[in-house]
């Protein structure tokens, strides 16, 4: 039997592309450089010094992709029970990021946390 060739790795059907060592690097410091912001984030919500009125309707680019519950559960006085109650009242998955509110969600969220 002949020693196996170093073939690259096979492509499946549908397979992302591979990434080379820069590209991976890059995504890797763009992912760290997001987690730190969001963790400041939650800080400051957590401290009271920023409103989460004003992020839900208007997010920066790096909370795009955070979910809503996590930053409700970052807000003062609000644990899993009381999150989960809102965004059933507001009819918002759970597993739904801010990217992803629609209009009437944004609107009706926001407006049930202002009570």
């Amino acid at each position: 039997m002949p020693p196996a060739a170093s073939s690259p790795p096979k492509m499946h059907a549908g397979a992302a592309p591979e990434r080379s060592l820069t590209q991976r690097m890059e995504a890797l410091r763009r992912a760290n450089e997001i987690r730190t912001r969001r963790a400041r984030l939650k800080r400051d919500l957590k401290a009271g010094r920023t409103q989460i009125h004003g992020l839900l309707l208007d997010p920066p680019e790096y909370l795009q992709t955070a979910k809503v519950f996590d930053l409700l559960l970052a807000v003062p006085k609000y644990g899993r029970v009381k999150v989960n109650r809102i965004l059933t009242q507001c009819r918002i998955s759970p597993s739904k990021t801010i990217g992803g509110l629609s209009e009437r969600q944004r609107g009706e969220l926001v407006s049930y946390l202002r009570r």
